[in-house]
């Protein structure tokens, strides 16, 4: 349901037409307003001192993500900005080692080294008009906003006294919408005086990727382990460009299917690789 949830995102998106950071902020801001009263009738403790700063942090990575990667589908095909987005394992597993010093396999450095050959492919399809490169900047831009909030929200891990998903949802969200709402305003997106059809649309957006994608993620972390989360990565540009190509009929140009089978290829190999090293 998950990846289901988080590969409709992108053409929810363009069939919302409203303005990228508006659509960023409302999708924040909206899942909120939706987890916020079941969180407080169950009574939850809400973060406090570290866990809140970590959050805030976190959250302010992850609005600033939402705002480069759904910039990004202004200018790129779907199947192009999702397929670099998802070199997220990439990033952290290069981070990771450059800051913690954390192991990386064979497997998995082949797996970076093909992954990111992949994404050169891709940045060479002007299938979709001449600001494709920008917008497939974007999109690695997202990425690595992304892996900022990955490797942020690590420390949470080691809390003594864990908080639970929907408080800590809240948390994120709301740090997110609230990094995103001046940059909206100061880029004169308009952020109010939608159509009925466009609020229908960024609601869906709240409710489906953000609440049963994230939010379900984050839950099922609980259960599941990390490595097979982080496997779902590999199904979500699948499934996201295909609902391009059927719903919104937009093709993927030959790079984008060369270069994404590579990128998913590479992080296919990296994700295989990284389950042999232990958890520092």
């Amino acid at each position: 349901m998950g990846v289901l949830a988080v590969s409709s995102a992108a053409v929810m998106i363009r069939l919302a037409g409203a303005p990228a950071l508006a659509v960023a902020f409302w999708r924040c801001a909206l899942g909120v307003l939706i987890l916020l009263p079941p969180a407080l009738i169950r009574g939850d403790r809400f973060p406090r001192g570290k866990t809140l700063y970590v959050g805030t942090a976190s959250g302010v990575a992850l609005g600033a993500h939402f705002g480069f990667w759904i910039s990004s589908l202004d200018y790129t095909s779907v199947a192009a900005s999702v397929v670099l987005v998802s070199n997220t394992p990439v990033f952290v597993a290069i981070l990771a080692y450059l800051l913690f010093g954390e192991k990386t396999t064979p497997v998995s450095f082949a797996g970076i080294l093909v992954a990111l050959g992949g994404t050169a492919v891709i940045s060479q399809d002007g299938s979709v008009g001449s600001a494709a490169l920008f917008g497939n900047t974007l999109a690695i831009v997202g990425a690595l906003t992304f892996t900022v909030y990955v490797l942020v929200g690590r420390s949470q891990r080691s809390a003594a006294e864990p908080v639970g998903v929907l408080p800590y949802s809240i948390v994120l969200y709301s740090a997110a919408a609230l990094a995103l709402l001046p940059a909206a305003l100061l880029s004169g997106d308009r952020i109010w005086g939608y159509s009925g059809e466009t609020w229908f649309w960024l609601a869906a957006i709240a409710v489906g990727p953000q609440i049963l994608g994230h939010t379900v993620f984050n839950w099922a972390l609980r259960y599941v382990e990390a490595s097979v989360i982080s496997g779902t990565v590999l199904a979500e540009p699948v499934v996201a460009a295909l609902l391009a190509w059927f719903v919104l009929s937009e093709e993927p140009g030959t790079a984008t299917v060369v270069g994404g089978a590579i990128v998913l290829a590479g992080i296919f190999l990296l994700l295989r690789g990284r389950r042999a090293v232990p958890a520092p």
